[in-house]
């Protein structure tokens, strides 16, 4: 344990004398779920770990699928097991809906308007109705799908330029920023990276990274209330610093455009922003929105967006190296259902079994969102002959839930074929598979990032064939992992691309 740490701990042993001096005395205890044996003051606190998706479910192989830990003065509860998670995210999803919200995410005061993290309300309510009926509705996708797919061969013909001066492609690099110019083309009508492939894509790359980071952090304010106003390790500074970064650029866009709209001679491109300022001028809907308002949607849905679907992409390329036959297969399908020399289309996506796998796959072994938002009991429940109790901080390990061997067949190896003819989603309704969670508080964004993965990485093994730089070999492609939020590549994927 390094120096500040350890003065860290130092000073959490101070408060909580202080603590234990004006604390209330304790009522009688429910039953809690087992769990690890618990250290004074830090409780499971060093139970964490630098990986805590990967501690959470070795300590489920020994005390059961709901388990119960002491993070600090934080009840917590995990889930790991299929059945488990469809308690919490099904059976009493009405109860257990809520967001636990820590520090980070209250900077720029997103815990009142940022809808992933707004109780069950009518104004979180309203935002859903807003992204269900204007955002994401099958109709509105379809209308923008060419918008994407201009976006994808954009993506091709940077991939090709590499290939014709034998340079490495950084794979979640180029997806994020193929990602950000869809979403920000098909919403404000602009791209938001550039041709060149760009500051802005690479500044928004580690804004949005940075933001992930912060919000996996362990925070101790978060497990020590009297600590909350501290700020020790810095991360409601940076948060601070990283919101207000995404927030200011979305501002000078909708002022921008509110300067437009007072022209007579805008023609409105019916984009999602000018739909969502219509919105916010008719005061007889439920769902009006305003400025505010849109800045910090546009907040969760551009940074959510582009970092999970470019860090699920560049795992499923990963292991599509390492698994060359896989690869092989991929490939075939491509050949024989959209054929040699043929751009993909989203339409082609129903007709690709193997890819719809391979995609799935991924979603098993790599879950973007390894242990999902946390949630918080707004009463006590009875799950599995143990009691949730109100307040306690939930938590479903989607990572240990993909890895089960009471559920996987040889839960650690890449096999796609273990989706072919099955009726398992990641929609939400198969509780053995959710990478988007499960339940109310599913993800919106679910029908677009299908779309995208698909599309990018069906067209990138279509176009083009693949080797490792530096002549790395597959059996030994580094696949450790970065810890945040999200999920990704402790070192980036960069491959050769070859035009096939």
């Amino acid at each position: 344990m390094d120096l500040y740490l350890s003065s860290l701990l130092c000073l959490i042993l101070t408060l909580t004398i202080l603590y234990f001096l004006t604390r209330k005395p304790h009522k009688t205890r429910p039953k809690l779920p087992p769990g690890p044996a618990r250290l004074p003051i830090i409780g499971n606190l060093h139970n964490l770990g630098d990986q805590p998706h990967k501690s959470l479910a070795d300590l489920a192989k020994i005390h059961g699928p709901l388990m119960s830990l002491k993070l600090g003065q934080v009840t917590t509860i995990v889930a790991s097991s299929p059945a488990v998670a469809r308690e919490i995210l099904q059976k009493h999803d009405h109860v257990l809906s809520n967001r636990h919200l820590g520090l980070a995410i209250q900077a720029h005061d997103h815990h009142r308007f940022g809808m992933p993290w707004l109780p069950m309300e009518s104004e979180w309510r309203n935002l859903r109705k807003v992204c269900n009926s204007y955002i994401f509705t099958t109709q509105k996708l379809d209308s923008n799908q060419e918008l994407r797919r201009k976006k994808i061969e954009e993506l091709l013909e940077d991939v090709r330029r590499n290939a014709r001066e034998g340079k490495a492609v950084d794979i979640g690099r180029e997806a994020f920023r193929a990602s950000l110019n869809a979403l920000s083309s098909t919403i404000l009508s602009l791209d938001l990276a550039d041709d060149e492939g760009s500051e802005t894509a690479r500044e928004f790359k580690e804004v949005a990274r940075g933001i992930m980071d912060e919000v996996g952090k362990p925070n101790l304010g978060d497990y020590y209330p009297v600590l909350a106003k501290v700020d020790l390790q810095g991360i409601q500074r940076r948060m601070r610093t990283h919101f207000g970064k995404v927030l200011g650029l979305f501002g000078s866009v909708i002022d921008d455009r509110l300067e437009k709209l007072k022209s007579e001679s805008y023609v409105s491109g019916n984009d999602m922003l000018d739909t969502l300022l219509a919105i916010g001028d008719d005061r007889n809907r439920e769902a009006a929105m305003d400025p505010l308002r849109i800045k910090h949607l546009f907040l969760d849905l551009f940074v959510a967006g582009t970092d999970t679907t470019s860090s699920t992409l560049e795992w499923a390329m990963t292991e599509l190296l390492r698994n060359r036959n896989i690869l092989a297969k991929a490939k075939e399908e491509l050949d024989q259902k959209i054929g040699s020399g043929n751009h993909l289309r989203e339409s082609d996506i129903s007709r690709l079994p193997y890819l719809q796998s391979i995609i799935k796959e991924t979603f098993r072994l790599h879950p973007a969102i390894p242990l999902l938002l946390p949630r918080k009991a707004g009463a006590d429940v009875e799950i599995c002959g143990f009691v949730v109790p109100k307040g306690s901080q939930i938590m479903v390990n989607a990572w240990a839930i993909g890895r089960d061997p009471a559920t996987w067949d040889n839960p650690n190896s890449f096999v796609p074929e273990r989706f072919v003819g099955s009726d398992v989603d990641p929609k939400g309704n198969s509780f053995e598979l959710i990478p988007f969670g499960a339940g109310r508080r599913i993800c919106p964004g679910l029908p677009l990032v299908m779309r995208m993965l698909h599309m990018m990485l069906g067209s990138l093994i279509h176009w083009f064939d693949w080797k490792l730089a530096d002549g790395v070999e597959p059996k030994n492609l580094d696949m450790e992992e970065k810890f945040g939020i999200t999920l990704q590549k402790a070192k980036p994927l960069l491959v050769v691309p070859i035009r096939r």
